[in-house]
């Protein structure tokens, strides 16, 4: 039976499961298989699946599948274990990353060992402070496109919410995330690609973030694109200076910096944790 190598990867907590095609082995994956791969009890369990494959010219060619199949989008958190990856497979030259990304150009640096820094490109479509009807109120939220379209939503704009007396949340970690998230993430205000969904609340000079991502379809312990739209959204609205550091529900930090260029941005990066939790082996025929 024919056996294909992975490797289990986590970038604060967003965990993927990676393949390598640059060699000379090569699987068509579909939406199908992806589903059974990222399936975290009768697969390997994951946010999502990384391939790797040769590219003229630059450094590697990364592709992004969401838990369910979909692609199309940035994955911020994947894109830095994919250059840690890089960085351990030789495929990188003073440490520094130059790949291809759903066609796009990206880079990033390894600073030290497992922890990566991933330039993103401008961020584009920010919108501030828009109502939006959800949990039975009007809530104040943002907008901005980092790769991936991202929502962000004050925590205390939903807290003790006085049209919904069963809400009964003192923070951000006590928000039913995933109920919440499903109903924005589906709005009519985002469709057709609908948004993935980010509550921050501010703890001293840090961001405290929990984000329900689409494609995974639930709360995912980070989200780098959705970190950095977090991040974006703080310093329009709110004045957070870069670099601004935010706290995952997983427990890591991660750093976002940036420069303002009048009220655009731009610079854009996000730093942080990337490991390999385990590699292994799976039969092609249970999978492909």
């Amino acid at each position: 039976m024919k056996k294909i190598t992975f490797l289990k990867m986590s970038g604060a907590g967003n965990d993927f499961v990676i393949f390598d095609f640059s060699g000379d082995e090569n699987l068509p994956l579909s939406q199908e298989s992806i589903k059974k791969i990222c399936n975290r009890r009768t697969g390997i369990g994951a946010d999502g699946v990384i391939t790797f494959n040769r590219s003229n010219g630059h450094d590697f060619n990364m592709s992004y599948f969401n838990a369910d199949g979909s692609t199309g989008s940035l994955c911020g958190n994947g894109a830095r274990c994919a250059i840690w990856y890089a960085e351990l497979t030789g495929k990188l030259k003073n440490h520094k990353a130059n790949f291809l990304s759903n066609k796009e150009l990206y880079s990033g640096t390894v600073l030290k060992e497992e922890m990566v820094q991933f330039n993103l490109n401008k961020p584009k479509q920010i919108k501030l402070n828009f109502k939006i009807r959800a949990a039975n109120q009007q809530i104040i939220a943002n907008y901005v496109n980092t790769g991936s379209p991202h929502v962000v939503i004050k925590a205390e704009d939903i807290l003790n919410n006085p049209a919904d007396p069963q809400s009964n949340y003192n923070d951000i970690n006590e928000l039913p995330v995933i109920q919440l998230g499903r109903e924005i993430r589906y709005l009519n205000d985002f469709a057709p690609q609908g948004a993935n969904v980010n509550f921050i609340q501010y703890k001293g000079s840090k961001i405290l973030i929990r984000t329900y991502e689409r494609g995974v379809e639930d709360e995912t312990l980070a989200c780098g694109t959705g970190n950095v739209a977090a991040a974006i959204i703080g310093c329009l609205n709110d004045n957070i200076n870069p670099p601004v550091s935010l706290l995952t529900k997983g427990g890591d930090e991660l750093i976002v910096n940036f420069n303002k260029d009048g009220r655009g941005i731009k610079d854009v990066s996000l730093t942080g944790p990337a490991k390999v939790i385990f590699t292994g082996e799976i039969l092609v025929n249970n999978f492909f």
